[in-house]
């Protein structure tokens, strides 16, 4: 089950085929899917293009037929419309979109170059090879004449599962998803190919997905009889590199936790008055049953002075957060050592460090598949960090943040997400559901912030993501 019902189904080409075979058994003709499909693209494209004379690529299979059903659609619109076809259709569906269209079709490497839009329904989802070269080249010069294009559920010559170009590809003004999303929708370098993208749902649901994009949480605020403890009590642990760990809690304290402690601070002043300062030779400090979340790992030292730290925090087995160089003594031996309520957030290098080398793993495929692959084999939630951002969890789910501003890649913004980790396990208790908010809450602070911020500056919009989710 997706964690909030915002969040849509990420499907692969077997996958889609298969919920698509299950709506046509339960009675619905696979020609009323296509006429859901083109009208639902179609009037996309007249409410983005108006009466721009359109272009519509038809390839021979069920791709093409929604391409006939669009260019029918369109021209019911008043929009005036030429086809152009790759080649006659192949499969029942096709046909007779093509027949109920009705009008002149044209030869794909005969028809005029210069449409003011052009929509590519050649071949969609499940292509297995790139198209041929003469074919692709036609294509992205048609796509590149006109001042609007459209791509119909996937561009064609991108592959479906991994979002890589089989063979040169345009670049779209938007990609329009039919039925559900794609894996190639979510994965780079798929995700350069348009400017923007939009889901058509034409009906088609996908109770057994595990995959899901990620969009934004419902969160509640703290109950009427609420106090600093039941909201959750972060521990953060510090080390050589103490702003980073400051920074961490920082984030932990306005990501919704109800109290926030600092343990192995000396050196920084500048923290704010809430977050409490104790030291790592207070036992009680690590100790406390009240302790919701752990956080450590930001700028906790390679040396044995941050093993002996880490062993000290997990030893009381708290729920806790993993990062940076608590992950680089994780792939050192510490892995046994991960209590069952665990979020480890490795950036591709640390990733690798950790699960490239454990015995018996395939560690291979998408960030989907590493990312799931390592949770099931850690027994932890796993955020895989990067531009294309997911969170897996131990039991198979996972949700990909596809969104997240670019200006991201800056020093210390791994610390707020890790505090936001932190702060969101202290309340909601569930790692999986944890780590999806802190992601997607990280990233609209990142959008509210602006461009070219430093990661201090995300903390003041930290609040005004969480409104939004409320």
């Amino acid at each position: 089950m997706p964690i909030s019902d915002r969040n849509a189904p990420v499907l692969t080409a077997a996958e889609m085929r298969a919920a698509e075979a299950a709506v046509i058994a339960g009675g619905v003709p696979e020609y009323a899917l296509m006429q859901r499909a083109g009208k639902a693209a179609a009037e996309i494209i007249w409410r983005a293009g108006a009466k721009r004379e359109t272009l519509v690529l038809c390839g021979p299979g069920n791709n093409g037929g929604d391409g006939y059903v669009i260019a029918k659609a369109l021209r019911d619109y008043g929009v005036p419309v030429k086809v152009a076809a790759l080649a006659d259709p192949v499969t029942e569906s096709a046909r007779q979109a093509r027949a109920e269209w009705g009008g002149a079709v044209e030869g794909f490497f005969h028809v005029e170059t210069h449409f003011a839009q052009v929509v590519d329904a050649l071949f969609g989802t499940g292509l297995t090879r790139g198209l041929e070269g003469e074919v692709a080249a036609r294509l992205v010069q048609l796509v590149e004449a006109s001042e609007r294009s459209y791509a119909i559920d996937i561009p064609s010559g991108i592959s479906t599962d991994d979002g890589m170009p089989l063979s040169a590809v345009p670049h779209f003004d938007l990609c329009i998803a039919l039925g559900q999303w794609k894996r190639a929708h979510m994965l780079r370098p798929a995700t350069g190919h348009w400017r923007r993208k939009h889901l058509c749902d034409i009906g088609i649901p996908a109770p057994d997905a595990t995959l899901f994009r990620l969009e934004r949480p419902r969160l509640s605020p703290p109950a009427d009889d609420a106090h600093k403890y039941t909201r959750g009590l972060v521990a953060a642990v510090a080390g050589e590199m103490p702003g980073a760990s400051a920074l961490a809690a920082e984030a932990a304290a306005r990501g919704g936790a109800g109290y926030v402690r600092l343990i192995g601070v000396q050196s920084v002043n500048r923290t704010s008055h809430a977050i409490v300062r104790a030291s790592m030779k207070n036992e009680a400090a690590l100790s406390d049953p009240r302790i919701r979340a752990l956080l450590i790992g930001p700028g906790l030292g390679r040396g044995e002075a941050g093993a002996e730290r880490l062993g000290q925090a997990l030893v009381h087995s708290h729920p806790v957060v993993l990062d940076a160089d608590a992950l680089w003594h994780l792939a050192e031996g510490a892995m046994a050592a991960l209590p069952e309520n665990a979020i480890l957030t490795p950036h591709a290098g640390e990733f690798a460090q950790i699960f490239a080398n454990l015995s018996g793993l395939d560690i291979s495929g998408t960030v989907i598949e590493l990312a799931v692959t390592a949770a099931q084999s850690s027994g932890a939630v796993v955020v895989l960090k990067g531009p294309t951002t997911v969170v897996a969890g131990p039991d198979g789910r996972a949700v990909v943040a596809d969104a997240a501003p670019s200006w991201l890649s800056t020093a210390g913004t791994g610390d707020v997400l890790a505090g936001l980790c932190a702060a969101r396990l202290a309340v909601t208790g569930d790692p999986f559901r944890a780590a999806a908010e802190a992601v997607w809450l990280h990233g609209e602070a990142a959008r509210l912030a602006g461009p070219a911020f430093l990661a201090d500056d995300l903390l003041p919009y930290i609040p005004a993501a969480i409104a939004a989710c409320l």
